[in-house]
């Protein structure tokens, strides 16, 4: 049976309002866990939904290494809702789908569970996507599918990109996971005790997932022109998943064709996980200030 939405998990994550816990969503059925933090009074300003990276979980929004760099706690004290829900074939759900499922698929499941969730909780201006890696496909997914009761307000996408870089591309095509430099970049970039800290947000990529990896370049020139809302695409210094050349900047930024706003940044001394690393604080906070701009009804023509 699936779980109410919103029901809390009670265990150790439990903490006062204004902190991180754990509850479980109803998903069309399939039940999903997440991380909620709310604002400590008053109705939240708008919702962030968190969607993790291939191999992490939603604890990967919770950077235990160092609390000042969760944007969990960051969101909640800057009068947002943040949602951080383990993708299906993650968490709760991985005993129920241990295959995973595509992205096609996981971007029903993931819409169902943010409309289930904002009908039982005050979700303010609306609902805006922060995502990174094979996360930021289904971010974008969700968008491209996003109608206007969908209340989205804009996506911003760490991690992924149009076109996989030469080296990626061929490992991706092999079905051989990349080296650690890969998916981390620099072991300085992270505050000490990170890969400890970090050691119960690293779970495997479900099978089916992983076969969408080599289809991702075709899926994102057919979904892009699609997404509706204003767009925000962030790579690390040492991104070394995605081309990020200045001219492939620009195919990214021109793919977006019905996008009221698309901005292109990089984020400076960060790995491919940002959220994790030294650099999560400066990330989470420009991620948030463009969703700040995205509650001006100018900014998406609303």
């Amino acid at each position: 049976m699936a779980a109410v939405p919103g029901t809390p998990v009670t265990g150790p994550r439990e903490e006062p309002a204004g902190g991180v816990r754990e509850i479980v969503l109803d998903a069309a059925g399939v039940a999903l866990s997440a991380l909620l933090s709310e604002p400590a009074g008053g109705a939240p300003r708008a919702l962030v939904v968190a969607v993790h990276g291939g191999g992490m979980s939603a604890g990967y929004f919770d950077g235990q290494a160092r609390p000042e760099l969760s944007l969990l706690r960051l969101g909640a004290r800057l009068g947002y809702t943040v949602l951080a829900v383990d993708r299906p074939g993650y968490g709760r759900s991985a005993a129920a789908l241990p295959d995973g499922l595509r992205v096609a698929e996981q971007t029903v499941l993931l819409r169902a569970a943010v409309a289930g969730f904002a009908r039982r909780h005050p979700v303010g201006a609306g609902v805006f996507l922060l995502a990174h890696s094979f996360g930021g496909k289904l971010a974008l997914s969700a968008a491209a599918q996003a109608t206007g009761g969908d209340g989205l307000l804009g996506v911003d996408v760490s991690g992924c990109g149009r076109r996989y870089a030469p080296g990626a591309e061929d490992e991706v095509r092999r079905g051989r996971p990349g080296d650690r430099r890969r998916h981390w970049g620099p072991l300085r970039l992270y505050p000490p005790g990170t890969f400890r800290a970090s050691a119960g947000t690293v779970a495997p990529m479900p099978a089916r997932e992983a076969a969408d990896l080599v289809s991702w370049p075709g899926t994102f020139d057919r979904i892009a022109p699609r997404v509706r809302v204003p767009v925000r695409v962030t790579f690390a210094e040492h991104e070394l998943w995605w081309r990020h050349e200045e001219d492939e900047l620009a195919a990214v930024a021109a793919a977006f064709t019905a996008s009221p706003r698309v901005l292109l940044a990089r984020q400076p001394d960060a790995g491919h996980n940002i959220s994790l690393g030294w650099a999560a604080r400066a990330y989470h906070l420009r991620a948030l200030a463009f969703l700040e701009e995205c509650l001006h009804p100018a900014a998406t023509g609303r």
